[in-house]
């Protein structure tokens, strides 16, 4: 069995999303939540709608160390905050794909609008802050959340994913890989996800509009391996 998958802020809409899809492709993961007791029901509700399904429950923290790869799956608003929290626990050689999305929202504005960042992006925020000799891949941040947390939702798109290193970003793009429907997209370095967040409000516009839950497609792509 593959090493566990931490997914903190695994009881939100996205991060339950991740961890339904990854379970019923045969991953093993690890929800992680503020509260030990809201983490333990996800799981087992997870486990619940897959028999099959290898998954655990435990505060964010203790999930963070579970494996090597973690994700990290709040909103904007609480970024900060999990990153503070997970200072002490994330430790070299990890990486930590962060999710974030900087949309107004998380201050009460409208979804459709972007924050900026001092530090260019969400990304690079978590970057600066998490401990020395963690590295930060970013991906996910297109995708629809409800749709990906709706087992019934047939997903067909592309996920960008910024990352500085590309041994970094191939082993996050075999994760994203192993959900049906979702293809891994080398989109550069972790500067670029300065770019790519901003589609988030974008694809909420657009589908606001066309009551749609719409992702993206990269058209004219090569058969030659991005990660080599």
């Amino acid at each position: 069995m593959s090493e566990p998958i931490p997914i903190i802020g695994g009881t939100g809409a996205l991060g339950w999303g991740l961890a339904m899809r990854l379970a019923r492709s045969g991953l093993p993961v690890v929800i992680g939540s503020r509260s030990a007791e809201r983490a333990s029901e996800a799981a087992e509700r997870l486990r619940n709608a897959e028999p099959a399904a290898t998954a655990e429950g435990s505060v964010n923290e203790d999930a963070a160390r579970r494996g090597p790869i973690v994700f990290l799956t709040v909103p904007f608003r609480a970024q900060s905050e999990n990153l503070n929290n997970l200072r002490d626990v994330l430790e070299p050689g990890q990486l930590l794909v962060d999710c974030t999305v900087p949309i107004a929202a998380a201050v009460g504005g409208k979804a459709t609008r972007s924050l900026g960042v001092w530090q260019g992006s969400a990304a690079e925020q978590a970057q600066e802050m998490v401990p020395d000799g963690v590295t930060v891949v970013a991906t996910l941040h297109t995708i629809s959340a409800p749709k990906l947390a709706d087992p019934d939702e047939e997903l067909d798109e592309d996920v960008l994913i910024c990352g500085d290193r590309k041994a970094d970003k191939a082993r996050v793009a075999r994760i994203v890989e192993a959900v049906p429907g979702l293809r891994a997209v080398n989109a550069g370095r972790l500067e670029t996800a300065r770019i790519v967040e901003q589609l988030s409000p974008l694809l909420i516009s657009i589908n606001a509009r066309y009551k749609a839950h719409a992702g993206i497609r990269i058209t004219g792509l090569t058969d030659d391996d991005p990660w080599e």
